[in-house]
């Protein structure tokens, strides 16, 4: 039987990175992402949801925007056309994860994974589309955008640690901290898509549905569930001081308060001044930095050291001096 050689086994067969080009490999795609992420929210923040009329093309005679469709429609078809941008920058890491020596076969999987990621998520952005920007699964894009943020993040991280069993860097009831700051930050999350769809900028100049609630009444619980992640990420940084943590743990605590502190500055700011498009895009940037700054936190509360395979001692021959 004859094995078909696939194009990542010929490339990996012919080319070993070294280490940092896998993490820069992997840094892109999480970058991307961001960038995928804020750039979505500006389309939504311009009223240029709606500016190609279908989807996957633009209208229903043409894949590109068209002149008639004006400035919205070139905002959302550059923005899909970054949904390319997004694949090749997933891609490259794909590629990169599988050629390494050797090979890791979980960092392939996560590699891959962020791909499948992407692709749903922009099936999702089209029935987006159909669906005249409804609320429910304009949240869902979001969502699953920070799902694959997640994803390119754990990929970055792991990198740089081996395949061997983790070991804890802190004692149990600190984890359990950075177990409670992960979920609490998904609720808040996902609370926020709600002020969203309750909310101004919906997207569109036309009348889109929104979610059946009041929107201030939204962003106050919005704004409860921020307070509760800074109570807990307060208390991990004491904790972590108390423990005697290790240094890069401490400073991923750190940047976590930081990066908390201005997205809730940011926050209220937006709320008190109406809401101004400009804000509420860096109030979506603040919302992707404080994603990674909380996992890699909780990350870094493991190890996983470098697993070496057993190399049987050569034998000494033995020497016969003569007499």
């Amino acid at each position: 039987m004859v094995r078909v050689e696939t194009p990542l086994s010929y490339i990996a067969k012919r080319w070993t990175p070294s280490n940092e080009v896998v993490r820069r490999a992997a840094l892109s795609a999480v970058v991307m992402t961001v960038f995928v992420i804020i750039t979505g929210g500006a389309v939504r923040l311009t009223g240029s949801g709606l500016g190609c009329d279908t989807w996957p093309k633009c209208t229903d005679d043409s894949l590109f925007a068209t002149p008639e469709q004006g400035l919205h429609g070139a905002i959302e078809f550059g923005n899909r056309m970054l949904t390319y941008v997004l694949s090749a920058a997933v891609g490259w890491a794909i590629v990169a994860v599988r050629s390494a020596k050797p090979r890791r076969r979980t960092l392939t999987r996560l590699a891959w994974s962020q791909f499948w990621l992407v692709m749903g998520n922009a099936v999702l952005g089209g029935i987006t589309v159909w669906a005249g920007l409804n609320p429910w699964t304009v949240a869902g894009h979001f969502l699953l955008a920070n799902g694959l943020l997640a994803v390119a993040v754990i990929t970055w991280v792991r990198i740089g640690e081996g395949d061997g069993a983790p070991r804890p860097r802190a004692p149990r009831p600190v984890r359990g901290l950075s177990w409670a700051i992960v979920v609490t930050t998904v609720v808040l999350i996902a609370l926020g898509t709600t002020v969203t769809g309750s909310g101004k900028h919906a997207g569109d100049s036309s009348d889109v549905p929104r979610m059946p609630w009041d929107w201030t009444a939204a962003a106050h619980v919005h704004a409860i569930s921020a307070w509760v992640v800074c109570a807990l990420a307060i208390a991990m940084w004491l904790a972590l001081r108390v423990v005697d943590a290790p240094v890069d743990t401490r400073a991923r605590a750190r940047d976590l308060l930081i990066v908390l502190l201005a997205q809730g500055a940011i926050g209220y700011v937006q709320y008190f001044s109406d809401v101004p498009e400009v804000l509420v895009s860096v109030h979506m940037l603040g919302s992707s930095l404080m994603w990674i700054a909380v996992l890699r936190l909780f990350l870094s509360m493991r190890e996983r050291p470098q697993v070496t395979a057993g190399i049987p001692a050569r034998e000494t021959p033995a020497v016969t001096v003569a007499s």
